[in-house]
């Protein structure tokens, strides 16, 4: 009530000093009772975002906004979500494992197209670091771009040729027989290695990697450790 008067108190204070219409300072004292239209909507956003251990960004939580049946712009979601001071965990840095020469070992034969039409068509994998307790660990998977399938995976406490010779190895024992995968990377050094080469030759996989210092051309593993650290490791 001291509110509301006080707020009357400055737009009729306002109304004389600026000579403000009269249909303008009415207006304003008919909505100024008005209960915030978003109300519900911030309810479920806070929601969405506690539930998910605060692992949602905007984008998720106007996708599951949906879900649940709220019409709303992505735009809102974000501009709500700066107003409640909520906001998805920053991403960690991702190792770097280049060495080696710029593009003379195997061209760019994904070319951004992720698309596919069924399984073993497109492979895409590289190494990541994790940063545990003072020690460091290396993961190297492979992902099927058909369904973000884990195809295969190794993990090591050095980023040594074998952590991607295993990884490699293992995917290739579970390929379906006549299957030819372009399998997709960045130029590091374990994928510029003449053994990986010959075992990807050797089985007829197709070798293609990203432009140097382009982290697009492979976005969708680099998407896949993003969410795999935000979500399963740093909100611990």
């Amino acid at each position: 009530m001291i509110w509301e008067l006080r707020h009357e108190f400055k737009l009729s204070l306002l109304l004389e000093i600026a000579e403000l219409p009269r249909s303008t300072y009415y207006y304003y004292i008919k909505h100024m009772k008005d209960e915030d239209k978003y109300s519900e909507i911030r309810k479920q956003i806070t929601d969405i975002f506690h539930e998910n251990k605060g692992r949602y960004g905007y984008r998720r939580i106007t996708m599951e906004m949906h879900n649940r049946g709220y019409v709303i712009n992505h735009k809102t979601v974000l501009r709500l979500m700066n107003e409640e001071k909520i906001k998805c965990m920053v991403r960690i840095k991702k190792y770097r494992s280049y060495k080696g020469e710029v593009g003379k070992v195997a061209p760019n034969l994904l070319e951004r197209d992720f698309s596919t039409s069924a399984p073993n068509e497109k492979w895409v994998t590289d190494v990541t670091e994790f940063s545990l307790f003072g020690r460091k660990l290396y993961l190297s998977p492979i992902l099927d771009l058909y369904s973000s399938y884990l195809v295969s995976y190794t993990i090591s406490e050095h980023p040594a040729l074998s952590l991607v010779l295993n990884m490699a190895r293992q995917a290739l024992s579970v390929l379906s027989r006549g299957a030819e995968p372009i399998l997709h990377s960045d130029q590091g050094w374990q994928y510029q290695h003449k053994q990986y080469q010959k075992l990807l030759k050797d089985h007829g996989i197709k070798q293609s990697m990203s432009r140097k210092g382009n982290c697009l051309d492979n976005a969708v593993i680099e998407n896949f450790f993003g969410l795999v650290k935000s979500e399963l490791l740093y909100m611990k």
